[in-house]
């Protein structure tokens, strides 16, 4: 996977971040981070398809989470609560990229950006959420 999209996911769960605690119009922070963050080194394209679909599809995406988490989805830390979402849009909606992939970029930007533990809680879940969303990707991989 490009550096340019793992750094265009890093600004999503940023901005995904900023649109939950704010409740900003997503267009909004969109601008704003075009304005105001080097965008150069990133898929900005990509960048603006998570923070878009991420939020339209929000019913759906908490619908996959919820019911893999120990608790109810709004006391999950808003930080860990933005990557899991973007990595159910990831394993839902973007069957392009390899669930390992997926999984893989939800743990480095927890570790970058999430609590001490945090990218064990995130990788748990995503890892459930694989399973249950990808279950012929992984059975035609070996892996149980």
């Amino acid at each position: 996977m490009s550096r340019a999209r793992s750094k265009a996911r890093r600004a999503a769960v940023q901005a995904l971040y900023q649109w939950q605690v704010s409740r900003q119009d997503v267009g909004d922070i969109e601008q704003q981070f075009l304005a105001e963050q080097d965008m150069r080194k990133l898929e900005v394209p990509y960048f603006q398809e998570l923070l878009h679909q991420v939020p339209a599809r929000l019913d759906e995406l908490d619908d996959y989470i919820s019911p893999l988490l120990d608790r109810p989805l709004n006391e999950v830390d808003p930080v860990e609560r933005a990557i899991l979402r973007l990595g159910a849009y990831e394993l839902g909606f973007r069957l392009d990229i390899p669930y390992r992939v997926v999984i893989n970029e939800a743990v480095e930007i927890a570790k970058t950006f999430g609590g001490e533990e945090g990218y064990k809680y995130v990788n748990g879940i995503l890892d459930k959420l694989a399973q249950k969303l990808r279950s012929t990707e992984i059975r035609a991989r070996g892996v149980t």
